[in-house]
């Protein structure tokens, strides 16, 4: 369970519901210490400010009561513990509480779920499926809820709706959906109707036994619906307080998100387990307005059932938010690496069996952006069987090139075994200025731009000298930013980079550092990557060393990736990326500087749209890209205002 200390905000308003699965103590058949122990944990659950919590499939009686449950002491006293549990749910008045039990409707019982509020039982929804193979028997007890109908139950002389066509329960801060248990399991859950009818979280309360591999499988279930129905995944299963008389239960409880495991508990525990996490609606909802084959069903054939949720503003988050989210995680990095690499290199190996090119050209300027563009050169004509010599890699050293960069591009390329060729740019660019009248003391725009665009006639020059394909360098977070200089480096015949933003960059440098090349070439590598981020267009300083560092212009990279992967991936609006910005990076930036970077992202990202709509081809690599061909439509004259006001 990570907790991280952040402002006091209303999360509600920021898009995120607190939620929360447990698997309680329990004993079997005895109902009063099982609601004792259910009262217990909704304090607990009260304490950290949680607004759903869930309980197993027939928590009231316990699961495993067998013959016990045609008894109807049994029925009657599960029946008198839901109306206490109500009555004492209603007393607290700010938490929505859903627990499971045997239900007996005219001569029928049924294994259901009772959703509780401070308004009492608002809606029943019964268990459709029922298994009744190996160690399960429910057909022996349990009527299935798929013909039940639809009517209303009194309880204790309140009205509550029942339907075997389901239900979805509304909020203003999020809609949620139930299932049970074995309807998971099913090649048609229940539980992707309600998706369909605009629910963001399925609760399924479960009594799922332990067997040997079985919890994998089970949690796999849980995150493919997840992300199947872009939503939240509740589950909560029975635990160590079932009966043993054949099986055992470990107290399984799982909460996941659109696919990924936020938060797990502690199996074959002895007391009673509670899990807490923060849903982030909002992103659930983004990524179903923007799969059109999530379709809203505007009839709403399923019934409507409107809970009463408080707001809330806690002290802490019960989520993590990576700061590095283009970045894999190290038990995924060989894997993603290897898959990023590859899809690099076989896109520039298409593009060049497509021309019938056999001859690449590369500007190497002893950064990062030109390394791993040449090593995806390299690997790429290792592939198809082409000679590295045709691999012509020019490095042009200008008027901010200092030893170090230039010593790393020349014993680079050496390494490489490709053709090494230098072209200073020193006199041609002199040349220009004296041609359009500047004045090279003058070390502004017109001073800069015009270094690059010399460097980027050059390569296209020499590529049409040589016949060859002038491979771009530049990554999607100079992209983003603007920072290229238009017709300049921003332009190339195939952009090997574009897909890929500038953390990624270092880190997949550094993978195939440690993992793909020799001690030698490894060292070069390092010291490129201790290099600082740098276009080098600026004079170097009286030790020789970078002056012109791009960070100290345009921002930390990791600031500008972060806000990048928020505002693309999930269309989140300002405020929740300086939230969750100020979370992520707690420990290095502060609120008042990460919202003056994404000030910057933000003014950036659209005046430099234009650079954008006519960028060279080349691979996208992940889930955000900023193709004006694929994965991102935007005109260069749209007006900042909304976003600048929300940031002020």
């Amino acid at each position: 369970m990570t907790t991280n200390k952040a402002t006091e905000m209303n999360i509600n308003d920021l898009g995120f519901l607190r939620v929360a699965a447990s698997a309680p103590k329990l004993k079997v058949a005895d109902c009063d210490f099982n609601t004792n122990e259910i009262k217990s944990v909704i304090e607990k659950a009260l304490k950290e400010d949680v607004q759903i919590i869930c309980f197993p499939e027939l928590s009231i009686t316990s699961y495993s009561c067998g013959d016990l449950f045609f008894q109807e002491a049994l029925q009657q006293k599960a029946l008198t513990s839901l109306i206490d549990l109500s009555d004492f749910v209603k007393e607290k008045r700010d938490i929505i509480v859903i627990v499971g039990l045997p239900l007996k409707i005219k001569n029928s019982l049924f294994n259901v779920a009772a959703v509780l509020s401070n308004e009492g039982i608002i809606g029943l929804v019964p268990k459709k499926f029922l298994p009744n193979s190996d160690e399960f028997q429910e057909k022996r007890w349990f009527a299935t809820g798929t013909g039940i109908g639809e009517f209303n139950v009194d309880i204790n002389n309140e009205v509550v709706p029942i339907t075997s066509e389901g239900m979805v329960f509304t909020s203003p801060y999020g809609n949620f959906g139930i299932e049970i248990c074995e309807d998971l399991w099913t090649p048609l859950p229940p539980s992707s109707e309600p998706i369909m009818q605009d629910a963001d979280i399925i609760f399924n309360l479960s009594a799922s036994n332990e067997l040997v591999g079985k919890y994998k499988y089970r949690k796999s279930l849980v995150l493919q619906q997840s992300a199947r129905c872009s939503s939240a995944y509740v589950y909560a299963s029975a635990g160590v307080g079932e009966s043993s008389t054949d099986l055992v239960f470990s107290g399984a409880c799982i909460i996941s998100e659109n696919g990924r495991l936020l938060t797990e508990s502690k199996r074959f525990s002895l007391d009673s387990e509670v899990i807490i996490a923060d849903i982030d609606i909002t992103s659930l909802r983004h990524d179903k307005l923007v799969d059109t084959n999530i379709i809203y069903n505007a009839s709403g054939y399923l019934t409507e059932i409107e809970c009463p949720i408080l707001p809330i503003s806690p002290e802490k988050m019960y989520r993590s938010f990576n700061p590095y989210p283009f970045i894999p995680s190290k038990g995924e990095e060989n894997d993603s690496f290897t898959d990023l690499f590859n899809i690099q290199t076989h896109g520039l190996a298409k593009r060049l069996l497509h021309t019938g090119v056999d001859k690449a050209v590369i500007g190497i300027s002893g950064g990062l952006d030109s390394t791993l563009a040449l090593l995806v050169v390299v690997k790429t004509f290792d592939l198809l069987g082409y000679p590295r010599e045709n691999i012509f890699g020019i490095t042009m050293p200008g008027f901010g090139t200092t030893d170090r960069t230039y010593s790393n591009a020349v014993s680079l390329m050496k390494s490489a075994g490709i053709t090494v060729k230098e072209i200073s740019i020193t006199d041609a660019v002199m040349h220009h200025f004296d041609s359009i009248g500047h004045d090279p003391a003058i070390h502004d725009v017109t001073y800069e731009n015009s270094q690059a665009r010399e460097r980027t006639q050059i390569l296209m020059d020499f590529a049409n000298k040589v016949g060859g394909l002038v491979v771009g360098t530049g990554n999607m977070s100079e992209l983003a930013l603007g920072w290229a200089t238009y017709n300049g480096d921003h332009m190339s015949m195939y952009g090997v980079n574009s897909g890929v933003p500038k953390t990624l960059v270092s880190s997949l440098v550094r993978w195939i550092a440690d993992t793909q090349l020799d001690n030698a070439t490894s060292k070069i590598l390092h010291d490129i990557l201790d290099t600082p981020f740098s276009p080098e267009l600026l004079p170097a300083d009286n030790e020789g060393k970078i002056a012109q560092k791009t960070e100290h212009f345009v921002g930390p990279y990791e600031l500008h990736d972060f806000f990048l992967h928020r505002m693309i991936r999930f269309g989140d609006r300002p405020k929740r990326i300086l939230f969750m910005a100020t979370l992520a990076f707690k420990e290095k930036y502060s609120s008042d500087e990460i919202q003056k970077w994404l000030r910057v992202f933000y003014k950036r990202f659209f005046e430099q749209q234009f650079k954008r709509s006519c960028m060279p081809d080349g691979p996208k690599v992940g889930t955000v890209n900023l193709s004006p061909r694929g994965s991102w439509r935007m005109p260069s004259d749209a007006v900042l205002k909304i976003w600048t006001d929300e940031i002020e």
